[in-house]
């Protein structure tokens, strides 16, 4: 069965407190504005993941709350701490865990590793070439798997969008 992975790079942080621990860092003003616009975007397409896994850092966990109105309450939410820092390896290794009958996960964590998998994951194309010089805080990927989650690899999925907050603002932004 196909699935469908969205994956959300956390909104912009801030860095008003430079001895804040990284993990406890908030978001910015710039993150609660694109926070807005994405859970505006995720109501007008219909994305509706069957479960979120959320990386346990705080800008994370407050990206994942500005845009939990767009979400189903069915939505199954889990805040998992090996998301916080984690390599392209872990994340491959934590979708494959998926369960099979899961149609559609939204992972929100950090760059790189969203960028990295979002790159290993999608087939060549111009989408993806769009997204490989940058992976903006706020930007959203959608995957659609060619394979089971247990069998996800290297170019097994495509690449059917990817917004940023710049983008779902407008050119005046």
């Amino acid at each position: 069965m196909a699935a469908t992975l969205y994956l959300l790079r956390h909104a912009k942080s801030s860095w008003v407190d430079p001895g804040l621990p990284d993990h406890e860092r908030p978001l910015a003003r710039r993150g609660h504005r694109a926070c807005k616009l994405l859970r505006a975007h995720l109501q007008a397409e219909g994305i509706e993941p069957a479960l979120v896994l959320c990386s346990s850092a705080v800008r994370t966990r407050q990206t994942l709350d500005r845009i939990a109105p767009a979400l189903p309450a069915s939505t199954e939410v889990r805040v998992d701490g090996a998301l916080y820092g984690a390599s392209v390896d872990v994340l491959l290794a934590r979708v494959r865990s998926l369960p099979d009958a899961l149609e559609s996960t939204m992972l929100i964590g950090h760059d790189p590793g969203m960028h990295d998998l979002t790159l290993a994951l999608a087939r060549p194309g111009a989408l993806r070439d769009e997204v490989r010089p940058k992976f903006p805080t706020a930007a959203l990927a959608t995957l659609a798997l060619t394979t089971s989650w247990s069998a996800a690899a290297p170019g097994t999925a495509d690449l059917t969008a990817f917004v940023t907050p710049r983008g779902l603002a407008g050119p005046s932004a």
